[in-house]
């Protein structure tokens, strides 16, 4: 009997393009949610697909064990695992916001991160495919007006990084998708970017980590999308003088026109084959 997945955050717009790319790819799905509304509406839009869906909070530890116990007693075998844990936020500047708008983020992005692999990785054997984090924007760089989604994004990226080495200690790997835009879904299409990614294309990503979970290297952190490292955006990045603290932004030529983060990734590129150990380079990541 195939092993299943588990896909945490299973009711957002990135769990149910996960538990869609699964159930395209025929693999059977503990879905695990917030509410009864997301779990009754995800049932119904697999109907015919071995898709079983749990209602569970994951803001604590006792909740991670309580959700453990429950996964236990399906009686089923988990191949991998895949979590999209975050919350809503307002908008606002972080020097001008109270202590407990970046605490109450980090209480939802990041800490329910760490109760889940807690618990989870251990019903994972040793030849699982893997236990993927899905990450939002604003971890490499501040995104303006959320700058304390920028801080559990930046604090999610480490903790992919001592995850993946403690697990592989283990002979289990953990791994982070880092999304660089926020999700295009129904809900924001009147205002989405047109390279905001869309849920099912993420989905996808996530199951072909975990299906490449057996290759001898892999980074603890994925990009998705890859930036367009092309000579063109190098060369750009090279005739663009870095901005300095007090002025974050970027100069672009009318022949150029170069969206703002391939500059920066261009930069981040150039800083690393300058200076690999030097703080911020890429040199454990891969798109």
């Amino acid at each position: 009997m195939p092993r299943a997945l588990v896909v945490l955050g299973a009711g957002g717009a990135v769990g149910r393009g996960v538990v869609e790319a699964a159930v395209e790819a025929g693999r059977p799905v503990v879905a695990v949610g917030l509410d009864e509304t997301a779990r009754q509406a995800l049932l119904a839009r697999h109907p015919r697909a071995d898709v079983v869906a749990l209602v569970a909070p994951i803001a604590s530890d006792a909740d991670a064990a309580a959700l453990a116990a429950r996964l236990r007693g399906l009686g089923v075998a988990f191949d991998g695992v895949v979590a999209s844990l975050a919350g809503e936020h307002p908008c606002g500047r972080l020097i001008d916001e109270p202590a407990d708008v970046l605490q109450r983020t980090l209480d939802q992005d990041l800490l329910p991160h760490l109760f889940a692999a807690r618990h989870l990785l251990p019903l994972l054997p040793a030849d699982a495919s893997g236990y993927v984090l899905v990450g939002g924007p604003g971890g490499r760089y501040p995104w303006a007006g959320y700058g304390h989604c920028s801080i559990a994004a930046a604090a999610l990226r480490m903790m992919a990084r001592v995850l993946h080495d403690e697990a592989g200690r283990h002979g289990l790997r953990v791994q982070l998708l880092s999304l660089d835009a926020p999700v295009g879904t129904e809900a924001n299409a009147a205002h989405a970017g047109a390279s905001w990614p869309k849920a099912l294309a993420i989905g996808h990503r996530a199951l072909a980590l975990l299906d490449g979970a057996r290759a001898p290297v892999a980074a603890p952190i994925v990009e998705f999308p890859a930036p367009a490292m092309t000579s063109r955006v190098i060369a750009a990045a090279r005739a663009t003088p870095p901005s300095s603290s007090r002025d974050r932004r970027l100069p672009v030529t009318p022949a150029v026109a170069l969206p703002a983060r391939d500059l920066r990734a261009a930069r981040a590129l150039l800083d690393s084959i300058a200076s690999p150990t030097s703080p911020g380079s890429l040199h454990d990541e891969h798109c």
